[in-house]
C-alpha cells in the first residue's frame, strides 16, 4: 500500500476482524488469553479510526486555530494508544493472578488452537503489510502500527504454542496442570510485552512536552547547521529542536559580532542554506534562523529566543 491512509485503514480492518473473532472464540473456549487478544484488537480498532483522521490532519497546513499545524495530534494518538494497551494488559494480568489463586480455569483446546492459528497468520500478514508500506510512506503512525502488529504476532504465536501444550497434557492425562495453562500464559504474555506500550506512551509524552529528540536525530542536525554557517564569523550559535509526530522544528539563533559583515541578503541566503543542509537528514522540517548582532541579546539558557534592536528573523 502506497498511501498512509490506505495502510492505516487496512490496519483498522484487520484489528476489527481479529477482535470479533477473538470475542466469538472466547465464548466458545472460555479462554481469558483469547479474550485479552480480542479486547486488545477491538480497542485498537477504535483508536485506529482516530488515527486515520489524525493522519489526514497532519498533512494539512497550519491554520488560525492551530498556528503550529497538527503534528502534535500524532503524538497524542500514540500516547493514548500506549496507555490503552497498557491498561488492558494490567487488567488481564490482575485477572490471571486471581484465576491462579482460585484453581485456574478449564478451556476448550480445539477451538482455542483454531483461533490462535488464525490470529497468528492474520497478525503476521498485517505486520508484513505495515513493513512494506514504510518503504514508500514515512509516518510515525504507521511505525507505531507496525510495532503493535509485530508484538501481536508474537503474542498470538505464543498463545498457539501454549494451547498446543494443552493437547499434549490431555494425552498425558495431567489434569491438574491443564487449568493453570491459560492464566500462566496470560501472565507470561503481559510481562514479556508490557515494555512496548510503555515505550510508545513515554516517547509520545516526551514529544508532547517538547523534549529535545534523541541524539541519533539531534546530532546530525547540529552538524548540518555547523556546515551551513562555517563560512561566516559567529560568536555563538544555539540550536534548539522539537519533533512533534513526524515534523521537526529547528530554531537556530546566530549571534554575530557587534559589527557584522553579513548583509540582510546574505542572511537570507544562509537561512536557505541551513534549511537545505538540515533537509539532507530529515524531512518534513521547519527551520527558523534568527540573527542577532549584539551578544547582550543572545538566547538565554532557558531556551527562549530574545530579539532586540536589529534582530532579523526568517523561516524556510
Amino acid at each position: 500500500m502506497k498511501t498512509e491512509s490506505h495502510t492505516l485503514a487496512f490496519s483498522a480492518f484487520m484489528a476489527l476482524l481479529i477482535g470479533c473473532a477473538g470475542i466469538a472464540a472466547t465464548l466458545a473456549s472460555n479462554s481469558q488469553a483469547i479474550l485479552l487478544d480480542g479486547l486488545f484488537n477491538l480497542i485498537y480498532f477504535g483508536v485506529a479510526l482516530v488515527t486515520i483522521k489524525v493522519s489526514r490532519l497532519a498533512s494539512r497546513p497550519d491554520s488560525e486555530s492551530y498556528p503550529f499545524g497538527y503534528s502534535y495530534f500524532e503524538s497524542l494518538v500514540n500516547l493514548c494508544k500506549g496507555l490503552l494497551i497498557f491498561g488492558v494488559s494490567i487488567f488481564a494480568l490482575v485477572d490471571a493472578i486471581a484465576a491462579l489463586l482460585t484453581g485456574g480455569r478449564a478451556i476448550a483446546a480445539g477451538i482455542a488452537i483454531a483461533y490462535a492459528l488464525f490470529a497468528t497468520a492474520a497478525c503476521s500478514l498485517t505486520a508484513w503489510v505495515m513493513h512494506r508500506s514504510l518503504r514508500s510512506v514515512s509516518s510515525p503512525l504507521v511505525e507505531a502500527d507496525k510495532a503493535n502488529w509485530v508484538v501481536n504476532s508474537v503474542i498470538s504465536a505464543a498463545v498457539l504454542a501454549a494451547f498446543c501444550l494443552v493437547l499434549v497434557f490431555e494425552k498425558l492425562q495431567w489434569q491438574s496442570v491443564l487449568t493453570y495453562i491459560d492464566p500462566l500464559l496470560v501472565i507470561a504474555v503481559v510481562v514479556l510485552c508490557l515494555g512496548v506500550p510503555v515505550r510508545m506512551a513515554s516517547q509520545a509524552l516526551r514529544e508532547l512536552l517538547n523534549k529535545t529528540p534523541e541524539d541519533a536525530l539531534a546530532e546530525p542536525v547540529h552538524q548540518a547547521v555547523g556546515r551551513a554557517l562555517a563560512d561566516i564569523d559567529t560568536q555563538e550559535v544555539r540550536v534548539r529542536m522539537v519533533r512533534p509526530g513526524r515534523l521537526l522544528y529547528v530554531i537556530v539563533h546566530v549571534v554575530l559580532p557587534a559589527t557584522p559583515d553579513v548583509s540582510i541578503a546574505d542572511q537570507d541566503k544562509l537561512r536557505a542554506k541551513v534549511d537545505e543542509e538540515v533537509r539532507r537528514y530529515y524531512s518534513p522540517v521547519v527551520c527558523d534562523v534568527v540573527f542577532t548582532a549584539d551578544t547582550r541579546w543572545a538566547a538565554p539558557s532557558c531556551g527562549l529566543l530574545v530579539e532586540k534592536h536589529s534582530t532579523e528573523k526568517g523561516g524556510a
